[in-house]
């Protein structure tokens, strides 16, 4: 079971990460999101961060279908997300290994070549794709 203490903790471990100030928590890497709270949304009711879920960026279309179907009760995802190479992780759900591995690949995904590079590990798809344009 994994918590916002283990997601900061997680992504503030990893290379040239700035976190944002939020009602929750907000990590970037090049000015690039890669985790953050879920701010949930209800039709005519004020939007809820949601500390105990965390936006996770992965990559593709296929990788987050991918998710979704092979383990519903870890991810799932919100109308808000069609589109987007963006999944919700149940932190309640997820072990810390687990979660390392999730903070760690989005991380990747999201930082420039060279920086994903001091981890020893190619970094992730870059350019144009479906998350070209989020924060």
């Amino acid at each position: 079971m994994a918590d916002a203490d283990d997601v900061r903790r997680l992504a503030l471990g990893l290379p040239h990460v700035e976190e944002i100030d939020s009602d929750g928590f907000d990590f970037r890497v090049a000015g690039k999101g890669f985790v953050w709270s879920y701010p949930e949304r209800s039709p005519g009711k004020p939007r809820v961060i949601r500390t105990d879920i965390a936006v996770l960026y992965v990559g593709d279309e296929a990788e987050k279908q991918a998710l979704l179907l092979g383990e519903p009760r870890l991810f799932f995802t919100a109308p808000g997300y069609d589109g987007w190479p963006l999944v919700m992780l149940r932190l309640a759900e997820v072990d810390a290994g687990r979660l390392a591995e999730l903070v760690t690949d989005a991380w990747r995904m999201r930082a420039p070549q060279a920086l994903a590079a001091e981890l020893g590990e190619p970094a992730g798809p870059r350019g144009g794709g479906l998350g070209a344009d989020l924060p």
